[in-house]
């Protein structure tokens, strides 16, 4: 279902991002936001999840800033060496850069469609919730943001979203504490913010056992769904 495209930020980095499109005409475009581990086999299943719903999609290759490789770029598994490789670029990430790259793939999307949302998961859950209130310093305005398990969080609470927020946690979350989202919900009221007492991080990572609800994630998606469909489909 997917392709890559070759994308510019505004400051000139060239990163590789992947596109999946759907099978009618779109009712609204998604910028994806990887996890850590790359745009991987995963985060590429989830742009077809989402194209299968009537979105086009496409999900930047963050780390190409860093390693670049030819498509799909850095895309490492869940082991243990994986793991330690994801963490170790991590710390080479920089928030406002990561921005760039978004917007870049934000651009790309204008060009078919006039409304957008940004979906992302763990790091990529922080740079929904920063899209949200950040594009608008480089020009953009998403339709809405979901963000899930979005790492971090906490430390940007105080950030006001120019757009509708979801916010996704599990309650067994092991890296984002209870704290972090209270942040937030105490200081957006009007951001909506789901837990799900039986979930830990990264429930919806379906290809990882030691991770994945399937109940939380069947539940969050059709959450998402709904909330998209009316703020950025509509």
């Amino acid at each position: 279902m997917g392709e890559y495209v070759q994308l510019k930020a505004e400051d000139g980095n060239q990163l590789s991002a992947y596109v999946a499109r759907p099978a009618v005409p779109p009712v609204a475009a998604l910028v994806i936001v990887q996890e850590i581990y790359g745009v991987n086999a995963h985060i590429r299943s989830v742009a077809d999840g989402y194209a299968g719903a009537g979105f086009l999609t496409i999900a930047p290759a963050l780390f190409d800033r860093i390693e670049r490789k030819p498509a799909p770029g850095v895309e490492l598994d869940y082991s243990g060496d994986g793991s330690k490789q994801a963490f170790a670029l991590m710390q080479k990430l920089n928030v406002d850069l990561a921005l760039l790259d978004i917007a870049a793939a934000f651009k790309w999307a204008q060009e078919s469609v006039a409304h957008i949302g940004v979906v992302g998961f763990c790091y990529g859950g922080l740079m929904a919730w920063l899209s949200a209130t950040r594009l608008k310093n480089l020009g953009l305005e998403p339709s809405a943001a979901v963000g899930y398990y979005a790492g971090g969080i906490g430390k940007f609470a105080q950030e006001k979203p120019t757009c509708p927020v979801m916010l996704h946690f599990g309650e067994k979350d092991d890296h984002i504490g209870a704290d972090q989202r209270e942040a937030v919900a105490k200081a957006h009221p009007d951001v909506t913010i789901y837990t799900y007492p039986e979930a830990g991080h990264a429930f919806n990572r379906d290809v990882d056992p030691t991770k994945y609800n399937a109940a939380a994630a069947k539940l969050a998606l059709e959450r998402s769904l709904a909330f998209l469909k009316k703020n950025v489909a509509s």
